[in-house]
């Protein structure tokens, strides 16, 4: 079968092999040549169509091979029953070993021809690390990034990270941690979403499209790297949006590689030749961060504690972006964060002798 792929802009029919073996009794053989029909054989042959038709369309995505992007779709596949059945019962009757199985293919919308002709290929992409994170946190990443995987924007659309999660909850596959909620920390369902709504916007703001809402954390997240460069979300209050402002449909995709603790996030449309410069960012303001919280934790045992959260310093820091366009129209803009001192959280055993003070 053929199965088509993208590299390049240029579509490529590569044929894919896949055989599907039937053992046959001397009794079957027997039977088939005697009634002229497959029907003692008809318990078997729905188990091989069945086996064939599990494979269903999916629309284009894309792959990184050898430093390149290969965009792969996948067709479904419909056995041809009649014609199928025509050529078995021939090579039974001729004693044959092999016969071709006949199926249509079903192309999902998005293929790659479409893709094609849209135009599509990469625009940008944003990274993060999650190394140290606690085994919810990780679930919760992995859980964030599989919402946004796979949706499309369209052209002049709006990019709505709230909307794209949905509903964070226990209800739907999220997990209990900590979140910053004003100056405490607090247990709710999805923490760690933030790191995906990071990611997503670092894949944005690199590929040089209007960020339309941002929020900086209230304090430097010691996950995020480089200050500036992060997103914070908490439903409804909070929410990460960017526009699509080329002329094509955009794909977002998200991969994670749970080794290396690291989550990327993607986008796909059609180049229009912007160039996009982000500068270092720029510090003042800096303030040492203040001694730490300690929290109860009843799981614990007396003696131990565990970090909960890292210490971090406050500071003004500015992020300066230029966009520059090839009708020669330059868009420049400088991205502002404030984040105050932060002096980490650490969990002890009930009646510790710090709980309830600042050290």
């Amino acid at each position: 079968m053929p199965e088509p792929t993208l590299v390049g802009g240029q579509v490529s029919r590569p044929l894919i092999h896949r055989s599907l073996s039937l053992p046959l009794t001397v009794q079957q053989v027997n039977q088939v040549k005697t009634a002229g029909n497959l029907e003692a054989l008809r318990p078997a042959l729905r188990q091989v169509y069945a086996q064939v038709e599990t494979r269903r369309a999916r629309e284009i995505r894309f792959v990184r091979q050898g430093g390149r992007w290969i965009g792969q779709a996948q067709t479904g596949w419909k056995v041809d029953r009649a014609a199928t059945e025509t050529a078995l019962l021939r090579a039974v009757d001729q004693g044959d070993t092999r016969s071709s199985l006949s199926v249509s293919l079903l192309a999902p919308v998005r293929n790659v021809a479409w893709a094609a002709a849209q135009g599509l290929a990469h625009l940008g992409t944003g990274e993060s690390s999650f190394t140290g994170s606690p085994e919810f946190r990780v679930h919760n990443v992995r859980t964030g990034a599989s919402r946004v995987h796979g949706v499309w924007v369209a052209p002049g659309a709006e990019f709505n990270f709230n909307a794209a999660v949905g509903s964070v909850s226990a209800s739907t596959g999220f997990r209990q941690g900590y979140v910053v909620t004003g100056n405490t920390l607090s247990v709710e369902d999805g923490g760690g979403l933030c790191q995906v709504s990071t990611t997503v916007f670092r894949a944005a703001f690199r590929a040089g499209l209007p960020i339309t809402e941002r929020h900086a954390h209230s304090y430097q997240v010691g996950y995020y790297g480089a200050p500036g460069l992060d997103a914070a979300v908490y439903a409804p209050a909070k929410n990460l949006r960017w526009r699509n402002d080329t002329a094509g449909v955009m794909l977002v995709q998200a991969d994670w590689d749970i080794r290396a603790a690291r989550l990327s996030v993607h986008l796909f449309g059609r180049p229009d030749g912007r160039q996009v410069q982000i500068a270092t960012p720029k510090l003042s303001g800096t303030r040492t961060a203040p001694p730490p919280t300690f929290i109860s934790d009843s799981k614990m045992a007396a003696g131990t504690v565990r970090r909960i959260d890292m210490p971090a310093a406050g500071a003004q820091v500015a992020v300066a972006r230029q966009v520059k366009f090839p009708d020669g129209r330059t868009r420049r803009e400088v991205l502002s964060s404030s984040y105050r001192a932060w002096g980490g959280v650490f969990a002890v055993p009930p009646g510790d002798t710090r709980l309830g003070k600042v050290q």
